[in-house]
């Protein structure tokens, strides 16, 4: 009897095992397509498609099955000849995973990590539907600049609601797979006080990740950084080669303005004229810029330098995004502007257009 029950308790841990890893079935359908079309499973390297499965549609349905060990972010494609493709991002997990594919609504439901990835999608959906209707109707000729410009207020702040639900998913979901790729994905538009709290709320199977790694190191980046902070020295070259030092000017007695730009940044270009009026106003009035350059083609940078009259300070490694001054202030977008006083302690960040004429009107004398 008891080698009966002990051959049952047995049985009963194999079928627990075996039910708790029966591995996914992803079953889809996509608007407009043919049984026979091709449907891939795919994953992104760098910034290229790369296979991983293939199935074929039948009967309106196509499906993939597999195990998988952990939730992965992975994509179904549908690439038809001479029609527009479709794709959609999901969650792959082991469960039964529901496709539906068309132009104008994607979804992906059925497991934990896709409901979730779920919600937050109709929420950006919803609002990236309102960006372009604006963005549509800003191709009518007959509008006046007043109603053109009213339009593009109405999409900044669209835009800036797109953030702010990235941010709360992200505080929502920051212990499970979407959060973390939610993460990944917007950090650029968090600052210190978003990102530090979340940092310890990291699951630790995440410790190895490359991104998450590069997130880690710009917080302790920003913190050493931030408003308030003496400013980190770094060294560069000019564009004619010579080395130099952001100590060269920062922390001698003037107001310096550090610009983080780039040659191939059109925001920074259009930005420019804004700095060149500025410069053009204060430099007489104890302030300096020094621009830091992620460009990495020497030529293009001197170029750029000259047609955009560009007449102060120049300094970069061409590294570009790898810039050792972009990795040390935590830059990860630009055009990004750094004001230091002339004791050399970090006054501001991140102004631009009316925002930073304010603050040289203030701090300038």
């Amino acid at each position: 009897m008891k080698k009966l029950i002990y051959l049952l308790a047995v049985a009963a841990v194999i079928v627990a095992c075996n039910s708790g890893n029966k591995g996914y079935t992803v079953t889809g359908t996509v608007e407009g397509s043919a049984d026979g079309d091709t449907v891939f499973l795919e994953t992104v390297e760098g910034r290229q498609f790369v296979k991983l499965d293939t199935a074929v549609i039948e009967n309106g349905t196509f499906t993939f099955k597999g195990t998988q060990d952990s939730a992965v972010n992975r994509y179904i494609t549908y690439k038809p000849a001479g029609k527009e493709g479709i794709a959609i991002d999901f969650f792959l997990e082991n469960g039964n995973i529901n496709i539906k594919m068309s132009q104008d609504e994607k979804s992906a439901t059925g497991t934990a990590n896709n409901d979730i990835f779920q919600g937050v999608r109709v929420q950006m959906d919803g609002v990236n539907k309102q960006m372009m209707a604006i963005y549509e109707s800003m191709s009518d000729t007959t509008l006046t600049d007043e109603q053109r410009q009213a339009k593009g207020q109405e999409m900044d702040a669209l835009d800036k609601k797109l953030i702010e639900i990235a941010k709360a998913e992200i505080n929502k979901n920051i212990t499970n797979p979407v959060g973390i790729l939610l993460l990944k994905q917007n950090f650029y538009y968090l600052d210190v006080a978003d990102l530090d709290p979340l940092m310890p709320q990291i699951p630790a199977a995440y410790n190895n990740d490359e991104t998450i790694i590069k997130i880690k190191n710009n917080v302790e980046n920003m913190k050493a950084t931030a408003v308030g902070q003496k400013f980190t020295d770094f060294e560069m070259q000019t564009p004619e080669g010579k080395a130099v030092k952001l100590s060269d000017y920062a922390g001698k007695g003037k107001v310096v303005l550090v610009d983080f730009w780039a040659s191939w940044c059109g925001p920074c270009r259009r930005e420019m004229p804004n700095l060149v009026d500025a410069y053009a106003k204060y430099k007489n009035k104890n302030f300096e810029i020094v621009g830091v350059s992620l460009d990495r083609d020497g030529e293009a940078w001197k170029d750029g330098i000259k047609k955009l009259n560009i007449t102060w300070p120049q300094m970069s490694d061409l590294q570009y995004w790898n810039s050792l001054g972009a990795k040390m202030y935590a830059v990860s977008s630009i055009p990004h502007t750094m004001l230091i006083d002339g004791e050399g302690t970090i006054i501001a960040r991140g102004l631009h257009g009316d925002e930073l004429e304010a603050k040289l009107a203030e701090v300038v004398k």
